[in-house]
């Protein structure tokens, strides 16, 4: 990521989130011509009640850590849910004084190993940045891109096969970039972030576009429906279960639907594939 951006994480969290917020949502008369997008600098320090020169200074990097007080005006006012407003408080704590360290390689248990085996629906493990780093055989029969070595984000964002999978690929890139940003909030300094950063900035312009946004969200279970280009159209549901730092992720059918069919006819054409 950007340099100066890294540096001032929480000024432009400010900037690009006070954009997204219109002066009749605060209440504001929008009145005449207005040259920013969402509420002036002065117009949220109005409604956060401090002043417009200390709220300069937390856009520009010059105070980096408000109060709780300060943080939950501005959280009111920039109408941010509960995991936008952890961010803020994440962005605006001070530093440890413990060194960081860089963070250990991302193994799999071997009983992982096992359980992906034993499962009968597609599941695959993925790291802190969405890399895949396990599945099993109905995985990677339901999307050749849930195989070990690939990362979900890339592949959401630059494979033209994924975003045919994908139905709603629009809302699925936008959900998966602000999860990713929620993720970078605790591991800014990965190295593995800022690579994933820069080569989304300069391969994806939707990427550019949804993360100058600064959209944060945790990406947990749901239903998903996606195009498989032999069984066609399948909804799924997507849990994940937390393991040893990692996630297990599973997609499964409801029973005696037409979806959970055709995951049995994935896994036996992934059979007859494997028995040759």
């Amino acid at each position: 990521m950007p340099e100066e951006a890294q540096r001032n994480r929480l000024g432009a969290y400010l900037k690009a989130r006070r954009a997204l917020v219109s002066p009749e949502q605060a209440g504001i008369p929008a009145g005449g011509r207005r040259r920013v997008p969402g509420l002036r600098r002065e117009e949220v320090a109005m409604l956060a009640g401090i002043s417009a020169d200390y709220y300069l200074r937390l856009e520009r990097g010059r105070d980096t850590h408000p109060s709780p007080q300060v943080l939950d005006a501005l959280a009111r006012v920039l109408r941010l849910d509960e995991t936008e407003r952890g961010y803020l408080f994440d962005l605006a704590a001070p530093p440890t004084r413990t060194r960081r360290r860089r963070p250990p390689p991302e193994r799999v248990p071997a009983r992982l190993h096992h359980l992906l085996a034993a499962v009968g629906v597609p599941a695959f493990v993925e790291g802190r940045t969405f890399d895949v780093l396990a599945a099993n055989e109905l995985a990677t029969a339901l999307s050749p891109r849930l195989r070990p070595g690939q990362n979900r984000l890339r592949s959401l964002l630059l494979a033209p096969e994924e975003q045919a999978f994908q139905k709603d690929w629009a809302t699925s890139a936008a959900e998966l970039v602000a999860a990713f940003r929620e993720q970078a909030g605790a591991h800014a300094d990965d190295p593995r972030f800022v690579e994933l950063v820069g080569e989304l900035s300069l391969a994806s312009g939707r990427f550019r576009e949804l993360w100058s946004r600064h959209d944060v969200r945790r990406l947990e279970g749901g239903t998903t429906t996606v195009v498989h280009p032999i069984v066609g159209e399948l909804r799924l549901h997507r849990d994940k279960l937390p393991v040893e730092g990692l996630l297990l992720v599973l997609y499964y059918a409801d029973a005696g639907s037409e979806s959970a069919d055709k995951l049995a006819l994935l896994a036996s054409l992934a059979g007859s594939k494997d028995g040759g």
